[in-house]
């Protein structure tokens, strides 16, 4: 017995390595934004010009666009968009040849809902109510895990599912300063009101480790364990948005959005539960859990954007956007600044801002009864990460059908990276290709 009871010591050694080494820098490492971590606005119509929107932003969208377009809507208008999302990661994991491989999440949603309502007290204005969901977390991983070293063989299987998302709730109001200018500003409330407004991480690996003793008297111990984790972040804050537009003349815009930064509340559940099972004793359990109180700082982001309208039928436009990731800050309960992209200390982070570049046309055809819309985008996406960012492209094709009222507009939207996300696993040779198809369907109705 005492010789077991020195081998069980000497096996928590090794799993206390593992569990180190493949569960903390795998999972949990950081705050994963498996979608486009850049929201800019939602609306088919809107994603079908490849988000360049920023100074065209004449549908009820514009409070997630640039509420200073508002104003030119010129009745009450109702809208919703609804989203539906393949993610395909084909996942690169240098060291563990087994665990490379697709993974994939399919996702439907409401992304969007608003009401607008203009009306005139000396100028024309206007005032909307809306919901927009702006993060998407949904992530799902299995893959083998069969390491060996010099005395030690590890065979298990690893899950790790991440699901939830951030979402806000607002109210925007738009003023015409003149009949060229216009000023507008939306108030977010990000709370858990109409959606939950978190996001839960959970893994579990389960599997056998092999200990060779002895290689001369063949003693060889195998022990069977099972490490269970969960955590899941609330989170909770309020920001505003400043926007302004133009019209430098009848057929040329210009349009500006600024997204204030902010400090959120984000509240840490985190637990953990280690089964080890060695033959011939009852099993051993370690668990662990706590309740965190930390803070989420919210970046600085802003863009600018040009829309030309060669004629009553056929526009384009151009947008710029800017996001200060580098001031995506952490605050845990002891006070520590971590970075949610590197999971590491700011101080050993690099993070550089990165630059969105969106361009998108739209042409129309004019029925005596309807109007059809043909729409085209590409842009490039990049996503923060340590040293620079993470670069991603994407194009987009709409169209949709409006008669009297009812605006109707359905786009698809194309985004990949390769060779992308190596924070994800520092120090174990992984990378991964990202497609992404996405269906985005819009119902607007004037009143």
């Amino acid at each position: 017995m005492k010789v077991k009871i020195l081998t069980i010591k000497k096996w928590f050694c090794y799993l206390i390595f593992y569990y180190f080494i493949i569960s903390i820098n795998f999972v949990y490492a950081n705050i994963e934004i498996p979608s486009s971590p850049n929201p800019v606005g939602s609306g088919a119509r809107a994603i079908g010009m490849g988000g360049a929107f920023i100074a065209v932003a004449d549908d009820a969208t514009a409070a997630s666009w640039n509420p200073g377009g508002l104003i030119q809507l010129d009745k009450p208008e109702l809208s919703i968009m609804y989203t539906i999302l393949k993610r395909i990661e084909d996942n690169s994991i240098g060291i563990l040849p087994d665990a490379s491989g697709n993974q994939s999440i399919n996702i439907d949603q409401i992304n969007y809902l608003s009401f607008s309502y203009p009306f005139n007290l000396k100028y024309n204005m206007i005032c909307s109510i809306n919901y927009q969901h702006l993060y998407d977390f949904n992530r799902n991983w299995s893959f083998p895990v069969n390491l060996k070293s010099i005395d030690t063989t590890q065979n298990s299987f690893f899950h790790y599912n991440q699901e939830g998302s951030l979402s806000a709730i607002g109210t925007a109001f738009c003023i015409e300063m003149t009949n060229k200018f216009s000023f507008g500003i939306s108030i977010n409330i990000w709370n858990s009101w109409l959606d939950n407004n978190d996001w839960k991480q959970t893994s579990n690996e389960n599997g056998q480790i092999e200990v060779v003793i002895s290689e001369q008297l063949n003693i060889i111990d195998r022990y069977n364990y099972e490490i269970q984790r969960e955590q899941e972040y609330f989170f909770k804050g309020y920001n505003a948005n400043i926007g302004m537009l133009w019209e430098i003349t009848n057929q040329l815009s210009f349009g500006a959005i600024y997204k204030l930064p902010f400090r959120g509340d984000l509240e840490r559940h985190y637990s953990s539960f280690t089964t080890v099972k060695y033959p011939g004793l009852e099993p051993q359990f370690l668990p662990n859990n706590g309740v965190y109180n930390e803070k989420l700082d919210m970046p600085m982001s802003y863009g600018f954007g040009l829309t030309y309208r060669f004629s009553d039928n056929f526009t384009i436009s151009a947008d710029i956007y800017k996001t200060h990731w580098q001031d995506f800050i952490q605050r845990d309960s002891e006070g520590n600044e971590i970075s949610p992209i590197t999971g590491t200390l700011t101080s050993n982070a690099d993070i550089d801002p990165t630059h969105q570049v969106r361009l998108g046309a739209e042409y129309l055809l004019i029925k005596s009864k309807c109007v059809i819309p043909l729409r085209c985008g590409l842009f490039y996406d990049p996503a923060p990460a340590q040293t620079s960012p993470d670069d991603y492209y994407g194009f987009s094709l709409g169209s949709g059908f409006w008669y009297g009222p009812y605006l109707y507009d359905i786009a698809y939207q194309y985004r990949f990276g390769n060779d992308v996300g190596d924070q994800l696993m520092k120090g174990y040779g992984f990378s991964q290709d990202v497609n992404e198809h996405s269906i985005y369907m819009s119902m607007i109705y004037h009143f």
